[in-house]
């Protein structure tokens, strides 16, 4: 196993301080029957990082000779190594580092190995306190620029890896493993079903039906049949997260976004759906979470819910101020009769007098469903919606509209 510079390796140890790192590599040993690669190859770091101090610092002949000094002397010297390209470990490592260190002295005392301590001499308070931000997701207008640019690429490939992961939250693991026949048939809709993966349990999803007609339009011009995987490379080989990261960032280099991680589509789906009134169980279910306390973080973002009660009582705040809930409308003067019919919003059968602040989660959720249909006798309320949304400077609505039209007249012409 490779780890940070300089680490030395258990060969290197095993001569200097042997009477600790046998231990050590039993418990590694231990580990591997139960836990993931990754997580026995951060045990391995953490564990010959207390060795590698122990042998250039503290020599023992026996893990048990271990006091609550060297742990102390430890955790300075781990906080000023090197780590990989950068000159000192983040927080993060080092918080890892410890708090698996600390695991392997409870875990050897509660088995009752011989060579633990006569008692465990880390804490829970020797871990540094870590900052908790909460998840970078796109806002609504970026997301849709971004899949604007995914869907215009040339290479099929780009758009379908965007509009899968903007449309199901799938971690990137799960999407370049998909299996040939992760599409199924349940019901009268089709599912996706996301393998075992990173929290060892599989899961469904219902699956858009836009996103069966791109899988299907992609698999029937670059996907031999027989093939293990759903959406592989156009050469056959299967994508990997780095390439998953670069379709995303030329499809936001195209749309003006600045440098985008793959986990913030996932981000972003589930910011979108819990602020359109999706609840957290359903989202945890969508997600694969195990726990709630993972779909809760999403809770504190942008929260519609929030939005709308704290415009609710402004009003009734406003009145502490000594100001009118509402001005009467022959006081109300050119000024405000003109904001309030800037912000009115023409609908098919009336307007929206919503305030900007409170831009409505469901504004033309109809026309940009895949079931929605139009036809030439809805143009002139379409070409009225569409001057009207022009006129008022919203331009996402203006794009929406005309493209319906054009629709239109192209069915027309044809």
């Amino acid at each position: 196993m490779t780890g940070p510079v300089l680490l030395p390796d258990w060969a290197q140890l095993e001569e200097a301080v042997p009477g600790a790192t046998a231990p050590m590599r039993r418990y590694l040993q231990q580990i591997a029957c139960v836990l993931r690669p990754g997580s026995v190859s951060g045990a391995d770091l953490a564990l010959r990082s207390f060795a590698a101090f122990l042998a250039e610092t503290s020599p023992v002949t026996s893990l048990t000779q271990v006091t609550r000094r060297h742990i102390e002397d430890f955790k300075p010297w781990l906080a000023a190594r090197p780590g990989q390209n950068k000159p000192r470990l983040t927080t993060a490592t080092i918080a890892h580092r410890l708090g698996t260190l600390r695991m392997f002295f409870v875990r050897i005392t509660e088995w009752g190995w011989d060579e633990a301590p006569a008692r465990v001499p880390m804490f829970p308070g020797d871990l540094p306190r870590q900052d908790h931000p909460l998840p970078k997701a796109l806002d609504d207008a970026a997301a849709a620029k971004l899949l604007r640019a995914a869907q215009a690429d040339r290479r099929m490939l780009i758009g379908v890896t965007v509009e899968m992961l903007l449309r199901t939250g799938l971690r990137v693991s799960e999407y370049t493993g998909l299996p040939a026949d992760a599409v199924v048939l349940i019901g009268a809709g089709p599912w996706l079903h996301v393998p075992v993966g990173k929290l060892h349990e599989d899961r469904y999803l219902p699956l858009h039906p836009q996103l069966v007609t791109l899988i299907d339009a992609y698999r029937a011009a670059h996907v031999p049949a027989g093939h293990a995987l759903l959406l592989p490379r156009e050469n056959g080989r299967p994508l990997d997260r780095h390439t998953v990261t670069r379709f995303i960032n030329k499809a936001g280099a195209a749309a003006g976004l600045p440098h985008i991680h793959p986990h913030q589509l996932r981000h972003t789906l589930a910011t979108q759906a819990i602020n359109r009134g999706m609840s957290l169980e359903a989202i945890a279910a969508l997600l694969g979470h195990r726990s709630l306390d993972m779909t809760l973080r999403y809770a504190k973002i942008a929260s519609r819910t929030v939005a709308d009660e704290y415009f609710a009582v402004s009003e009734k705040v406003e009145a502490l101020y000594g100001q009118p809930a509402q001005l009467p409308a022959d006081a109300a003067g050119p000024k405000m009769t003109r904001l309030r019919r800037e912000h009115h919003r023409l609908l098919g059968n009336g307007y929206c007098t919503r305030p900007p602040q409170l831009d409505c989660a469901f504004e033309s959720i109809c026309e940009t469903c895949s079931y929605f249909q139009t036809s030439i006798e809805f143009r002139p309320t379409l070409a009225a919606q569409h001057d009207h949304a022009a006129n008022h400077g919203q331009t996402s609505r203006q794009e929406l509209f005309a493209r319906l039209i054009h629709q239109i007249d192209d069915g027309q012409a044809s």
